[in-house]
């Protein structure tokens, strides 16, 4: 019985951790996710196709900021050629967990 209690205590711990861990991680994903669906419905919508890759970089950089993601221009490219629209993002998210950064990669892309 007495070997339980220490090992009950070092197992809820580490649940604790990881659930710490979980809520760090899991809006950053949750947003990308957002991102992403919205990237695929710009890119499927054929009016799209008819605005400037300006435009288009603009619409995606104002949903990123909406779901606080750090996107800047340089990371939205947009290509349209012949109906065609081309859309690819690539940002970092840095999540900071105690004592340790982790930089999570996101590449949010859609196009025919």
């Amino acid at each position: 019985m007495n070997g339980r209690v220490p090992r009950l205590v070092a197992g809820a711990a580490v649940l604790l951790i990881l659930v710490v861990v979980a809520v760090l991680l899991v809006p950053p994903y949750a947003a990308n996710w957002r991102l992403q669906s919205y990237v695929n419905n710009l890119a499927d919508d054929p009016a799209t196709a008819k605005r400037p890759a300006e435009v288009v970089r603009s619409q995606v950089l104002n949903k990123a900021a909406s779901l606080g993601l750090p996107l800047h221009g340089e990371d939205v490219h947009v290509g349209i050629a012949e109906g065609a629209v081309n859309i690819d993002v690539l940002y970092i998210v840095h999540v900071d967990l105690v004592g340790y950064t982790v930089d999570l990669h996101f590449r949010p892309a859609a196009g025919s």
